[in-house]
């Protein structure tokens, strides 16, 4: 989960068949550790983020790309796609709508109409979002219906809970974009992002950039990112100050009502601005 790839490889095989540890004494020394502090996962998941190794850079060179291309040895950061529940969380982090409740029972968020209908015996089970903060808990809150799992989890290859899963797959496909870019989580999630970049960003369009960058990447944007995102803020603000009603139909998506002190043409802008920003790169990979 952390390095994308155990210090065994073959994670679903410790037998004779499979692969030796990468770091045998590491492993040893860990389990130890592991066993010794009353098998504690969060002070061991704590120790390894914690660690030098993890804390690494990721940038590689030429001469370590030759020498160790998997990164076996471990001598740069892993640099991998998020776990959908990751990344579906991290937006409502950034947009500030995540209800951070520990405990409790499932949560039914938005999912696309009819998607229980095909499974239902009779076709009346109808799947019923819950409103309010029930809508913002974390994705492991999700109720999970195995017939019929979160199509927004499975498009990031979330497995469907009907048998045991030790590695899951990690896939890069359009459907992914479809999902960040147009799901009503994530569409609302932009929205609360971009009022948020209004309301403690700063003034002026660079400061608000940098502002937006550094929450999601941690660190400001630079020059190309600067200009590719102004531009493009000066042509959706113009395209929904001459059209209302689109600016208006962009800001009705989700539960969380708009704000009514903010100009409907500017914080539609910003919407995009914002929902590019969270479908980066650089934001749903982590490096």
């Amino acid at each position: 989960m952390l390095f994308g790839a155990g210090l065994v490889a073959t994670d679903t095989d410790f037998g004779t068949r499979g692969e030796w540890p990468s770091h045998p004494e590491l492993l040893d020394w860990l389990a130890r550790d592991f066993a010794d502090h009353g098998w504690n996962i969060k002070r061991t998941l704590k120790q390894m983020v914690m660690s030098a190794t993890y804390r690494q850079a990721s940038v590689v060179t030429p001469s370590a790309l030759e020498a160790d291309p998997q990164n076996h040895w471990l001598g740069r950061a892993p640099r991998l796609r998020l776990q959908g529940e990751f990344i579906r969380d991290n937006a409502l982090v950034l947009a500030g709508l995540l209800d951070e409740q520990v405990g409790g029972p499932s949560v039914k968020p938005c999912q696309p109409p009819g998607i229980w209908n095909e499974v239902s015996l009779d076709g009346g089970l109808k799947y019923q979002p819950d409103s309010g903060a029930k809508l913002y808990r974390r994705s492991m809150y999700t109720y999970w219906k195995r017939s019929a799992p979160s199509p927004s989890l499975m498009a990031f290859d979330a497995p469907t809970r009907e048998k045991c899963v030790i590695r899951r797959q990690r896939t890069n496909t359009p459907l992914q974009a479809l999902v960040t870019l147009n799901d009503v989580q994530f569409v609302e999630a932009a929205r609360h992002f971009a009022q948020r970049l209004l309301l403690e960003g700063g003034n002026g369009l660079g400061d608000r950039l940098d502002f937006a960058f550094g929450l999601a990447t941690g660190r400001p944007a630079d020059a190309v990112r600067q200009e590719t995102l102004q531009s493009l803020y000066h042509r959706q603000w113009q395209a929904f100050r001459d059209d209302p009603e689109r600016a208006k139909a962009l800001l009705g998506f989700g539960d969380q009502p708009t704000r009514a002190d903010l100009n409907p043409a500017e914080l539609a802008a910003w919407t995009t601005v914002a929902s590019v920003i969270l479908n980066l790169d650089e934001v749903l990979t982590k490096e």
